[in-house]
């Protein structure tokens, strides 16, 4: 009985390794299957009453590009892109819960037909009006001793500024602008000795913005985009010299007035009254705003507004 039962096992064998074993296997069948599957589930999605109603309300969330402009009071003032929602992407984030919810909308960003950089020479003193961010503008001619401080506490709460630099305090102190550029921040044009920019001939414009961008640039080998007006005095002439020379004029919608040596509760106070969205604060090295800068971080913050670098600001970005 044992020999015929070895015989038995071995034909049952044999019978399912004959049905199991498929001699038509074409191996690009199960490629074709998987096409038919995704075509189902799509299909299946665009069916979903989720997906529907995703796609239904995403023009409730549908925000238009707004095109950089010359404004009548604010003068050249950038653009801001508009919002889609991304429907398929918004469907992927709520269809494990197969429910809509509206902080798992993914949208995309639409950029403005007309941007900051396809307008003529003017100047910037602010960002976009809806846009909820600022920037600090440091000039830099004099205050040395208060950088190293002022910087540090730029690092500890991860804040870029735009310190607009003097020609010949870069040349004197290449060090602390070594030292600014190494920690990312923006490194912009504030002429060469601090003159009056509306009394000067073109040509000595061009002489005080030309030879602080060379200064600049031996140090931390990159030519400036931005440009500060000492004191804030320009003309046209000066914005026209500037943007041939590849700057953009920046101005300041907030002031601190350190220079005054106002206490910290006075700054704040200014700038609590002051500060708006795209808003860019003047200040300068003093020992109000080393004494005062962190307390004016966190205000701002507890505004709800970001504090974010000049080109960021003055970006279509949201």
């Amino acid at each position: 009985m044992y020999r015929y039962g070895k015989y038995i096992h071995m034909i049952v064998f044999a019978f399912v390794v004959l049905i199991t074993f498929n001699y038509d296997y074409n191996p690009f069948e199960l490629n074709e299957r998987m096409d038919d599957f995704q075509f189902t589930e799509g299909v299946a999605k665009t069916e979903d009453p989720l997906y529907i109603e995703i796609s239904e309300k995403s023009y409730d969330y549908t925000e238009p590009p707004q095109d950089a402009v010359i404004d009548e009071v604010w003068k050249k003032m950038p653009g801001l892109n508009g919002l889609e929602v991304d429907i398929d992407k918004s469907y992927k984030q709520m269809k494990k819960e197969k429910t809509f919810n509206e902080s798992l909308l993914v949208f995309n960003e639409i950029p403005p037909d007309v941007t900051l950089k396809d307008l003529p020479a003017a100047p910037i003193y602010r960002g976009h009006p809806e846009k909820d961010m600022v920037s600090f503008l440091i000039n830099v001619s004099w205050g040395g001793e208060h950088i190293p401080h002022i910087l540090n506490v730029l690092k500890k709460h991860d804040v870029k500024a735009a310190f607009f630099i003097e020609g010949k305090w870069a040349k004197e102190n290449s060090d602390y602008v070594k030292m600014i550029d190494e920690q990312n921040h923006v490194i912009g044009n504030h002429a060469y000795n601090h003159p009056n920019m509306e009394r000067l001939s073109k040509q000595e414009v061009r002489e005080q913005l030309t030879q602080t961008n060379e200064i600049i640039k031996a140090i931390i080998g990159e030519t400036p985009k931005w440009f500060a007006p000492p004191s804030g005095n320009y003309n046209d002439q000066v914005v026209d010299v500037a943007y041939d020379l590849k700057m953009e004029t920046i101005l300041w919608s907030v002031d601190t007035i350190d220079w005054k040596n106002p206490s910290v509760s006075v700054m704040i106070n200014r700038i609590n009254n002051k500060i708006h969205p795209g808003a860019m604060v003047l200040m300068h090295p003093t020992s109000s705003i080393a004494q005062g800068l962190e307390e004016i971080i966190v205000t701002i913050q507890d505004k709800g507004y970001r504090i974010g670098p000049i080109d960021k600001l003055l970006s279509e970005e949201r």
